[in-house]
């Protein structure tokens, strides 16, 4: 396995850490992967759980409740809700979403794949995914573990960022070089 620890940092690298040499210990890195790959796609469709998770009025025990009832709705494995269920106990469901990545980073870095982190303006199907992750191994030379984001401020195109690289098609920024580029022809 890779060195892990520069892979991840801070209070949700720990967090994600811990959750990793648990799954690793029961073989359920997969399923873990799986349920929180779940749990990130609710939290980027649900305004709803993100309110949830970010909460400071709500109690410990009602962020308790609800995380479980998602858990149980998402079929969750007992790694996965323990985990959830500790976060709300301990007030850092905030953190969720940064666990989520740190953990299916260390993921990567456990399988010899490199991460990017893509950002686009709608939701990626599951071909389109396909297509990016091909294509990214060709550019990087390994296979690539796909970290989505949606950003509706893009207007379109993708922006990808591998370790320290990036690549910005967004019409967003499209848009913006024009914009300067006007500003210095007037």
């Amino acid at each position: 396995m890779a060195n892990d620890d520069s892979v991840v940092t801070g209070l949700s690298g720990r967090y994600a850490r811990a959750l990793f040499e648990l799954a690793t210990e029961a073989k359920q890195l997969d399923e873990v992967a799986g349920d929180l790959r779940g749990l990130s796609g609710a939290l980027a469709e649900s305004e709803d759980l993100r309110r949830l998770v970010d909460s400071p009025v709500l109690s410990r025990d009602e962020q308790g409740r609800a995380m479980a009832a998602i858990m149980d709705a998402m079929q969750a494995h007992n790694l996965t809700r323990n985990t959830v269920a500790l976060l709300a106990q301990q007030r850092r469901l905030f953190v969720l979403d940064t666990i989520i990545s740190d953990y299916l980073r260390l993921l990567a870095s456990h399988r010899g794949e490199t991460t990017a982190e893509v950002t686009s303006a709608r939701a990626l199907s599951d071909s389109e995914l396909d297509k990016l992750r091909a294509t990214l191994k060709d550019i990087v030379g390994r296979d690539v573990a796909v970290e989505t984001e949606v950003d509706p401020d893009l207007l379109g195109g993708l922006v990808v960022r591998i370790g320290s690289r990036m690549l910005d098609s967004s019409i967003r920024t499209k848009l913006q070089r024009l914009e300067l580029a006007m500003k210095g022809a007037g």
